[in-house]
């Protein structure tokens, strides 16, 4: 009955007040929330994610949250796989799912599709690993530029997996991944979803550059730091990892590894955090059928509801 009912979607830049409202929904509507925060899928990496606690956590079911360790990788297609599954395993209980969070990609593919790249190879992609460890990433950032302009401008000179992964598809095909990406998408499920965008509307932007602000102060007098180091200590990650990516993750492990003082590692955390918001912003610009709430609207618990059929 309830896999003919709309998703909702509640989407918005970080420090947008996304989980909040989405804790207080559940307050008194029977949903499970499937968590879309790349960062948060990490066991670990509670304070800098901004989960929950782990009284709410026990209280109100969440999904997709803490399912891996940070030296895993995770795609926007095992995103795609995963949600669907959660939400399944959510209305079998007539429930209702609500997804929540802040990463553009897993909402993308999971309501526009999945592209069919080809699989990995081990060994084209132990070449690689031995060619970046001889000349360094930008050799192979380069390489990418000629073969396939189009996604090198897609990716940071800094990423080494997506670069690694663009050039395993070409090594591997023939074909760049830019052509494979033109391919019609395949879905995986019948779902509708209902898109909601918490974001700045009549609030000015510099409130939420504030509220990033004291979001990053917070974090690190809950114990940032000392939650970097545990990861930083383990002595099997490394900053290039996809989860060490994350915002102020990786300028605390750059502060922790004696690269910046105390002062450039708030000053680049809280810049970088900016910078996500900002891009998560230009997302939703374009997002289609999107209904926009302003952050702190008084009634936005309200407005979410009104989308909301039981």
């Amino acid at each position: 009955m309830l896999k003919q009912l709309p998703i909702l979607c509640i989407i918005g830049p970080t420090a947008s007040g996304k989980t909040d409202a989405s804790l207080a929904l559940a307050e008194h509507l029977p949903i499970e929330i499937i968590n879309v925060d790349s960062a948060q899928i990490y066991q670990m990496m509670d304070i800098g994610s901004g989960k929950p606690s782990k009284e709410i956590l026990a209280k109100i079911p969440h999904h997709l949250m803490n399912i891996l360790d940070p030296a895993q990788a995770y795609s926007a297609g095992q995103f795609c796989h995963d949600a669907i599954k959660a939400i399944h395993e959510i209305q079998s209980r007539d429930r209702i799912p609500v997804l929540v969070g802040g990463t553009m990609l897993y909402f993308k593919v999971l309501q526009e599709g999945l592209s069919e790249l080809p699989g990995s190879s081990p060994s084209i992609r132990a070449q690689l690993d031995k060619a970046m460890q001889d000349n360094g990433l930008e050799s192979l950032y380069q390489r990418l530029q000629q073969v396939d302009p189009e996604r090198a401008l897609q990716i940071k000179p800094t990423d080494p997996q997506r670069i690694q992964r663009a050039l395993e598809i070409y090594e591997l095909t023939g074909k760049t991944m830019s052509q494979w990406l033109l391919t019609p998408r395949t879905t995986l499920h019948d779902y509708t979803f209902v898109n909601l965008g918490i974001l700045p509307m009549t609030t000015p932007r510099e409130v939420l550059h504030r509220r990033i602000t004291q979001r990053f102060e917070n974090m690190l007098s809950a114990g940032l730091v000392e939650e970097v180091n545990v990861l930083f200590q383990r002595g099997d990650l490394d900053i290039n990892l996809p989860a060490l990516r994350a915002v102020g993750y990786r300028q605390v492990w750059q502060y922790l590894a004696g690269h910046l003082n105390e002062q450039e590692m708030k000053e680049q955390a809280i810049a970088a955090t900016r910078q996500l918001a900002k891009r998560q912003l230009t997302w939703l610009r374009s997002w289609p059928n999107l209904t926009s709430i302003d952050f702190l609207d008084p009634e936005i618990l309200t407005k979410i509801e009104k989308h909301i059929v039981i």
